[in-house]
């Protein structure tokens, strides 16, 4: 919100600092240390700072002191008043991270190596291939419910992971969709239309192929739960699974076949990846 020209972001959520995240708190910290030093070798007041870079004074006492995320204009902004020469704008990338949260920021980190994923969510469309409107929705249906500054993490957090789309050379990347995942209309017609029509678009990706498990199947080796094999350049590679060490990543062998045995049944009794494309083009005509 602005205020005669000053920006007002005290209450604005996602810009909290998780207490449990002892990383963001250090990052946050030295961010704010660093922000405070400079403000005071250029002989500036908090006061006076805060109208050179148009936000409120509360604002920058709270950045300073490591309880709240600076966005990134504020740390452009910072930068230019302070003459800091790129130096504080350079603080973007860390103080993007901290955003995430812990566990998704390791998950992320895994993706970000992988050569090859294999993927299965029976509950909902992956987080990779979700829109903003689809994701949002879904984090809505969360009980308890997320507070609006978790909700604002998360949706951040999963749409970040979508990197992995375009790296170089890009990773294979292989999913397996539940048709009633693909029917339920999360936030409305609109959204699931807008859903459906990205999954389209996903699968023209050369490397990702999208396979539907219809709902009609006799037979489903998934029913154990979700699974997720993420394969490593050196060959190594890390599983994770409800229904394998009570959902704990693994790397042991003998756990990795069982996961990657379960996955390629799976595949094979999903409808073929032009199959899924052809029933997925039924579904948006029918939406």
């Amino acid at each position: 919100m602005t205020v005669d020209g000053v920006v007002e972001e005290t209450d604005e959520p996602g810009w909290e600092v998780d207490p449990d995240d002892d990383w963001a708190l250090a990052v946050v910290a030295t961010v704010g240390r660093q922000l405070k030093l400079r403000r005071e070798s250029a002989g500036l007041r908090a006061g006076e700072f805060a109208v050179a870079v148009g936000y409120g004074e509360d604002l920058v006492y709270k950045i300073e002191s490591g309880k709240r995320i600076p966005r990134p204009e504020y740390l452009d902004t910072a930068d230019e008043v302070l003459n800091a020469g790129g130096l504080i704008s350079a603080m973007k990338e860390d103080v993007n991270k901290v955003r995430y949260p812990k566990k998704v920021r390791a998950l992320a980190q895994m993706e970000a190596r992988a050569v090859e994923l294999q993927l299965y969510d029976p509950l909902n469309i992956h987080g990779l291939l979700q829109t903003p409107e689809y994701a949002r929705g879904l984090l809505l249906m969360r009980r308890p419910a997320y507070s609006s500054d978790e909700l604002e993490r998360y949706i951040t957090a999963r749409l970040a992971r979508k990197c992995v789309f375009e790296r170089d050379p890009a990773p294979e990347l292989s999913f397996i969709l539940e048709e009633w995942t693909l029917r339920r209309p999360l936030g409305g017609k609109e959204y699931l239309r807008r859903q459906l029509q990205h999954l389209l678009t996903m699968s023209q990706l050369r490397n990702v192929e999208l396979q539907v498990m219809p709902m009609n199947r006799e037979e489903h080796a998934g029913l154990a739960g979700g699974i997720e094999v993420l394969k490593f350049a050196d060959g190594t590679a890390v599983g994770r699974s409800p229904a394998v060490a009570n959902g704990r990543p693994v790397s042991d062998l003998k756990q990795l076949r069982i996961l990657e045995l379960r996955y390629g049944i799976i595949r094979a009794q999903a409808l073929t990846p032009r199959e899924s494309m052809a029933f997925i083009e039924q579904l948006l005509g029918e939406t």
